[in-house]
């Protein structure tokens, strides 16, 4: 983040041309002299007063020159003090809304469908890679479990967690599956499992659970061991990318996209990399990122709040030059609305 003094550095002309120079870069990807710059916003000056700021917010880092007779392109600098104090604070436009919310209507209702469908939507909208994440630790707790018996001795389990995971599978015993067995098993899923963290039910957990049990030991066993294989199912819902093809389309990775691709496709540094972020909203521009592949793209991780309590993550990962002032409100939207739809969810 810029320093305080870095605020009153820059006299408001200099600031109104970094910003239209970033503008243009982003919308343009070419690089902005001092007549292209007059001619796109109408500035009521001369074009050697603008060659002279640009100059100047040059030498104070904030603009680079890729090439000796070329114009100006934002700087890491340069586009960090954009984000920070620059960048119109814009709402989201009710196209972009009604794209959202069409786009993800048909998973209102299912929690992890939902945060995957999230992630398709905010790709396909900002052209960008995205990851979606719903962290699995000490506090994702085993909401509810629902048993549905399909045949004499088969049952569909269902497991819901407090951050909105959810996951079914198919479950056979070799004794029949009556009213009797099903009300052994939802006594001790109230008494032993609900409530508790996925992580601490374990194989052991449930062995010790399924002893203790009165009655038959064998029948019982077969459905606990089902929660069990569920509960530690939830840990492969932590992240998953989409969209990371659209980057191929940016030609400011050139060379480099490939190294990227195959950067992304590996969990732990990506797991990384959205977990370091700790506000509601950050963005990481640049070598921001601590790894040098991502040294040329810029991270914006949203989280969303599932009953007030922050649960996962909705990120957008793209060449600095994306266009913060569009992504930004699109992405606070869709995390504001998953937040809620979970929690709606969950409530039912």
């Amino acid at each position: 983040m810029p320093e305080q003094t870095e605020k009153t550095e820059l006299s408001e002309r200099k600031k109104q041309i970094l910003a239209h120079v970033v503008e243009l870069y982003i919308k343009t990807g070419e690089p902005v002299g001092s007549k292209g710059l007059i001619s796109a916003t109408g500035m009521s000056v001369s074009s050697a007063t603008v060659r002279n700021e640009m100059n100047e917010l040059d030498s104070l880092g904030y603009l680079e020159q890729p090439h000796t007779s070329a114009g100006r392109i934002p700087s890491q600098k340069g586009y960090r003090y954009y984000v920070d104090h620059l960048m119109k604070n814009r709402e989201i436009d009710e196209l972009t809304k009604r794209l959202i919310d069409a786009g993800i209507s048909s998973a209102v209702g299912d929690p992890e469908k939902l945060i995957s469908k999230s992630r398709e939507v905010l790709a396909n909208l900002t052209k960008c890679a995205t990851v979606s994440t719903a962290p699995v630790g000490e506090m994702t707790l085993i909401r509810k479990i629902e048993i549905v018996p399909v045949g004499t001795y088969s049952a569909m389990m269902v497991l819901l967690t407090s951050n909105g995971i959810l996951k079914s599978r198919l479950c056979r015993t070799d004794s029949e599956i009556n009213a009797g067995i099903l009300e052994s098993f939802y006594n001790i899923v109230d008494s032993f499992i609900l409530e508790k963290p996925a992580l601490e039910i374990t194989p052991a957990y449930i062995q010790t659970l399924a002893a203790a049990v009165e009655g038959d030991y064998f029948t019982m066993l077969p459905l606990l061991a089902a929660v069990s294989e569920l509960a530690d199912s939830v840990g492969d819902s932590r992240l998953i990318l989409g969209g990371s093809s659209n980057l191929l389309s940016f030609k400011d990775y050139g060379a480099s996209a490939v190294a990227l691709l195959e950067f992304l496709g590996k969990r732990e540094p990506l797991t990384d990399v959205i977990s370091s972020s700790k506000g509601s909203l950050d963005i990481h521009i640049g070598s921001e990122n601590k790894y040098k592949q991502l040294e040329n793209s810029s991270v914006i991780v949203s989280k969303y709040s599932v009953k007030g309590d922050d649960t996962g993550t909705i990120s957008v990962i793209g060449p600095t030059r994306m266009d913060y002032e569009t992504i930004i409100p699109s992405i606070k939207y869709m995390t504001d609305l998953v937040g809620r739809l979970i929690s709606q969810a969950l409530e039912e």
